[in-house]
């Protein structure tokens, strides 16, 4: 480990997870940002993902905050539960020596637990703002004791319509403290936040490097979520895989997948958090010992891996910053051989490749996921291929004599053949072609789920309040849309509308994220002067509903019914 690391004066236990997970350097946001925190200072940081910020934060945090001290010390705010988990197994990791109790809080995630946990004690909270200021209000998350704060992604929070409820969370902490703002960019209504709540904050700018991932072939599936593991083992069967690394985002699905792809006949192994030092040495072992074909890691759990001859990296699940990204697929593709870098993502992160390909400065291309028939055709003719070579080496004359035995036992040759071919595809039993489901199409001028819908744009027209052209009556159209059209969608009404000044994004973003909703899957939204409508799936009508008079835009408490 560098001099660098050593000189930021942090724990040794501290030290031995960072080295543990194969740190070296310390990134350019590390350099700058960690002796500001270890100094208890504030630091308002404009930095790209992809700078290693969490480390940033989270190394100083874990050595300014004492273990098992039984209440909430620090509060890390981020915007999405997908950063959250991300953020709080990261920290567990870098703290796993100094057993600092972590807790990840987000909607759609049990209260009971949530407020369990907070009750038995915890040293930092990892939260979305929504459901951070729902305990807050139950007086379930007590801010007293809290010296340190941390806005992850501000301008993200900004953008998805959480930062009042930020701001009512930042004015509830009343002692002396310190906090720490890390924001990609920083818009008027950040800094704003900044200077009210701030006390002369020290302003970072730092810019991500860009990696070369020249020799790799980048490519994606897209697929439905549920359909992911149908999809992976679909791409087992026609990729001549000698070495696989495969990416998921939490510890629970690295077992999940590699307990799937064993079940298969694809030797495979988890590595995350979970194990202990040694059973970690003993499966890196067996990976390169080519004892299992494929390896299921979280990002930090991989830190430090080195492993040649990988010949794909997959990403199950696309990580949040893109330098995990070229992190990952950059362990293929090495000593000027080639690598295929995969990555399954759904129709709702496809913008995400596009962003990778602006900060890779390559081309990621899309592919078409292989048909029941071609999987079947593809191992046909690896059998006949085999069967051939066979034939060429003529070593079967135990075999012969087994065959002659039959034949004079009356049995027909062409026969023994075919039932000897069956018995040699017998496994493949094992390895059923599941159906994939057909994508969802793009929801965007019939008012359903695009991208530009999901950032403000509007949902329908009738959300406008727009004539109808031919002519008919108003009020017969709004009658009319009390009730959706859509397969298995229903329509709800919100006591929320133009008065509010609510937007169809702030619709979207507050049912995603606090109602637990994918906001792919949310229908039309109808925006009158005191109340909205909205279609979503049926499946998730009872959970919606049963959120009313909790869920928050803004200020205003949202009541929901069945329209």
């Amino acid at each position: 480990m560098s001099e660098e690391f050593l000189n930021f004066g942090l724990h040794p236990d501290i030290m031995r997870a960072i080295e543990e997970r194969g740190y070296e350097i310390p990134t350019d946001v590390q350099k700058q940002i960690i002796p500001m925190m270890m100094e208890a200072n504030d630091v308002l940081a404009q930095s790209q993902t992809g700078t290693g910020k969490t480390a940033a934060f989270a190394l100083p945090i874990l050595n300014l905050t004492q273990a098992k001290i039984g209440f909430v010390q620090c509060l890390i705010l981020a915007p999405t539960r997908e950063l959250v988990m991300q953020v709080a197994e990261i920290i567990e990791e870098y703290g796993k020596y100094t057993h600092h109790k972590v807790l990840s809080i987000y909607g759609g995630s049990s209260y009971d637990r949530q407020i369990k946990a907070l009750r038995k004690g915890v040293d930092i909270v990892v939260g979305t703002p929504g459901r951070l200021l729902d305990l807050i209000n139950k007086k379930a998350l007590k801010l007293s004791q809290v010296h340190h704060l941390v806005l992850d992604e501000a301008d993200e929070m900004l953008s998805m319509g959480f930062i009042d409820d930020v701001e009512t969370i930042m004015s509830e902490i009343k002692g002396q403290h310190q906090t720490a703002l890390f924001s990609a960019t920083l818009p008027k209504r950040i800094v704003e936040l900044a200077e009210k709540y701030m006390v002369n904050p020290t302003t970072v700018k730092v810019k991500a490097a860009h990696l070369t991932v020249d020799k790799i072939d980048q490519r994606y599936y897209m697929v439905n979520q549920k359909d992911k593991i149908s999809a992976l083992t679909r791409l087992f069967e026609v990729e001549e895989i000698t070495r696989a690394l495969i990416f998921t985002k939490t510890r629970k699905s690295t077992g999940e997948v590699a307990n799937e792809l064993t079940q298969r006949g694809y030797p495979a192994e988890a590595i995350n958090g979970d194990l202990t030092q040694d059973a970690r040495i003993q499966v890196l072992k067996r990976f390169r010992n080519d004892q299992i074909t494929v390896l299921v890691a979280t990002d930090v759990a991989a830190r430090g891996l080195d492993i040649q001859d990988i010949s794909h990296v997959i990403n199950f699940d696309l990580p949040y910053e893109e330098e995990y990204y070229v992190h990952r697929i950059g362990r293929t593709g090495r000593a000027g051989k080639e690598g295929i870098a995969i990555s399954i993502i759904t129709p709702a992160e496809e913008f995400r490749v596009r962003r990778l390909q602006r900060f890779t400065k390559a081309d990621i291309t899309k592919h078409v996921l292989p048909t029941k028939d071609e999987i079947i055709e593809y191992r046909n003719n690896i059998l006949m291929h085999d069967l051939e070579k066979w034939l060429i080496r003529d070593r079967c004359k135990q075999e012969l004599v087994m065959v002659e035995a039959l034949m004079e036992g009356g049995h027909d040759p062409m026969k023994i053949a075919a039932v000897a071919l069956k018995m040699a595809r017998a496994k493949e039993r094992q390895r059923p072609i599941w159906e994939i489901s057909a994508l969802k199409p793009p929801r965007s001028k019939s008012g359903r789920n695009s991208r530009n819908d999901r950032r403000g744009g509007n949902r329908d027209r009738n959300s406008g309040g727009n004539r109808d052209r031919s002519g008919g009556d108003r009020s017969k159209r709004r009658a009319a849309s009390k009730v959706s059209h859509e397969a298995g969608m229903v329509r709800i009404s919100m006591n929320i509308g133009k008065n509010q000044q609510i937007r169809p994004r702030d619709i979207v973003g507050t049912l995603a994220y606090q109602a637990d909703i994918p906001g792919s899957e949310i229908g039309k939204i109808f925006i009158e002067n005191k109340s909205s409508l909205v279609d979503i799936p049926e499946k998730y009508l009872t959970r919606v509903i049963s959120k009313s008079g909790e869920m928050k835009i803004r200020k205003f408490t949202i009541d929901v019914k069945n329209a």
